[in-house]
């Protein structure tokens, strides 16, 4: 709207001030002029800076009955140093590692930081691998791949097919509640430490000593780990904190759901808040119609200063807080930042957002996106300064090169190198090989281009991934990721999710995951019809097609999905994305009745 007024949050900001310069090769390096802040050495070191400076400040907290359990910094210290006592006397260390089954919650985060502490290489695994049957398949993968010493569960009751897995025989299972498993209880792992060789283990503990070891999403293949040092998070943290000193300013605090087998969850935003004295409220609600209820109860009881989420999350939130002034009010009051990742923000989302805090207190708290994978710890480029709209990732983090490799299309080839950038996958030396181009850049496969190509400091926005292009008959190539987004915006609320489909074919085509429950008939095959259905997927369809600037961006063809994407057959990655790949693999009959024209489901413009 032109007569939208909204005024962001800029104090404590760090200008946008890069250097672009040109590589013998023709190739762009792209850096940041901002200097990069002090780093500690260890994860840990955080812990025990805190638990001196502010030992009775909380540090991290899970739902217990109608309240909270919160963990302070000192207690957690304490904590901390005797689960790492008792994982020594398990044998447990820099050869041992650790996977943890279960999801999110207080005993896994401080066991996590146990790990860290002795050395011990920490694994935390996509929940869903043990707890549904069908994809034990992608479990047995990471067991047998990270052959751990231990693994770890708070309620063993849920989990108990996933501990009697072969790959686990021998294995010690550790469990805040072991639910009649013969798991070990937590407490009585802390009862029995061996304090003296966790000490010596914590001794040998520095930048270069492998912490993590996160799994990808194995969207085009199996599930690679990649190896994660503390020196890559803990940079990571204070080239955050370089651009955005206000988190230095006052402790963060944020709830959240994020899953920590992700990266995004997991080290991003677990370490924010260790790392600069905050306090992290887990959230055990999530964005599913299931879930959502207690999300939205937690965040009646804890508002943060930070709010960092996926798209879809965002865009459920948003309805729920035009609906609800006094919760609307809570969640506005103090937050000074919100930060989006995964992929692009819908537009209408983004205003409705700043239009809400412009209401409760008249600024908009500063809201930005940033560029990470796993193998990047994870952020990259991030945006430090005030924007209108969504979809740019920003500019490189203090320490960071981006090298651009310039296509014909004016998009360019993202590859980057500095501290916080992996050194290989974990014990996969071809893939690592495989990953770095010959001058050290990781290529990432991901397409970007310039906010302002006459103004480098304004950055970058994301523009696809080179890797699910493709070409039609015809020899045009179409970017599909960045056409699914605009699919995407243009068929909602009819779809939740689709997939770009269309290599060798004459048009674009689309396999649509529905958002709803929707009043069309399944048609017996993987597809669903009805009048009302396909007339609304039309109407939208030719409202998409009318922006098309010819055949390699507009969708021609649409087919409804009758059944949601599967996790087990791989069609859905752990952090809930589709495999486009792998969708077209598993429904390839159904991608064939798609190119049909006789086909009464399918619908044409």
């Amino acid at each position: 709207m032109s007569d939208r007024i909204v005024t962001h949050r800029t104090e404590g900001l760090i200008p946008q001030v890069t250097t672009l310069e040109k590589a013998a090769d023709g190739a762009m390096l792209y850096r940041s002029q901002a200097p990069l802040g002090p780093v500690f050495a260890t994860t840990c070191a955080m812990l025990e800076h805190w638990a001196a400076t502010t030992p009775d400040a909380v540090f991290i907290a899970g739902r217990s009955g109608p309240g909270w359990r919160e963990v302070r910094y000192a207690e957690a210290l304490e904590i901390v140093k005797a689960i790492a006592a008792g994982l020594a006397a398990h044998g447990l260390g820099p050869d041992k590692p650790v996977c943890a089954l279960s999801g999110n919650g207080v005993d896994h985060g401080l066991l996590a930081l146990a790990c860290q502490w002795i050395g011990a290489p920490f694994s935390p695994v996509a929940e869903q691998y043990s707890l549904i049957p069908g994809a034990h398949h992608r479990l047995q993968h990471v067991l047998e791949m990270m052959k751990p010493g231990a693994v770890f569960v708070e309620d063993a009751g849920p989990y108990a097919d996933a501990l009697a897995l072969p790959q686990l025989d021998g294995v010690e299972k550790i469990a805040t509640d072991p639910a009649g498993t013969g798991a070990t209880a937590l407490a009585d792992l802390m009862a029995k430490g061996d304090a003296a060789r966790a000490a010596d283990l914590h001794a040998q503990v520095g930048p270069d000593t492998l912490a993590k070891v996160l799994f990808t999403s194995g969207s085009s293949g199996a599930p690679k780990g990649v190896r994660t040092t503390q020196r890559m998070m803990c940079v990571n943290q204070a080239q955050i904190a370089s651009v955005f000193p206000f988190l230095k300013a006052k402790p963060p605090k944020m709830l959240d759901w994020l899953p920590w087998n992700h990266v995004f969850g997991g080290s991003h935003n677990f370490n924010m808040l260790l790392a600069n004295g905050g306090a992290l409220y887990v959230d055990d609600g999530k964005p599913t119609p299931q879930l959502f209820a207690r999300s939205l109860e937690n965040l009646s009881m804890v508002q943060g200063s930070l709010s960092f989420n996926v798209p879809v999350a965002f865009a459920r939130q948003v309805e729920a807080l035009k609906a609800d002034k006094a919760l609307r009010e809570k969640y506005f009051a103090d937050l000074d930042l919100m930060l989006y990742a995964g992929a692009s923000l819908p537009q209408e989302v983004w205003h409705a957002l700043e239009d809400m805090a412009m209401e409760v207190r008249g600024t908009a708290p500063l809201m930005v996106s940033s560029w990470g994978m796993t193998e990047t710890a994870p952020a990259t480029l991030i945006v430090h300064e005030p924007i209108a709209r969504s979809g740019i990732i920003g500019v490189p983090m203090p320490g960071v090169t981006v090298k651009l490799l310039p296509a014909d299309d004016g998009r360019a080839e993202l590859r980057c190198a500095g501290p916080n950038i992996m050194d290989g996958y974990f014990n996969d030396p071809l893939k690592t090989a495989e990953t770095f181009d010959a001058d050290g850049f990781l290529i990432t496969g991901d397409a970007v281009r310039f906010v302002d190509d006459a103004d480098p400091d304004r950055g970058l926005k994301f523009d696809g991934r080179i890797s699910e292009d493709f070409k039609l008959l015809t020899g045009t190539w179409v970017h599909a990721s960045k056409l699914r987004g605009a699919a995407h915006d243009a068929l909602a609320p009819i779809a939740h999710d689709l997939v770009i489909c269309g290599q060798d074919r004459n048009e674009i085509g689309a396999l649509v995951f529905p958002a709803m429950p929707m009043d069309g008939a399944p048609d017996g095959n993987g597809a669903l019809t009805g009048p009302e259905l396909l007339a609304a997927v039309k109407a939208k369809l030719e409202a998409l097609a009318q922006s098309a600037t010819g055949s390699s961006t507009k969708v021609a063809r649409v087919l409804v999905m009758e059944e949601p994407a599967s996790l087990t057959e791989g069609e859905i990655t752990a952090k809930g994305n589709l495999n486009p790949r792998k969708v077209q693999q598993v429904r390839k009959a159904l991608v064939d009745r798609l190119y049909d024209d006789a086909d009464p489901a399918v619908v044409r413009v």
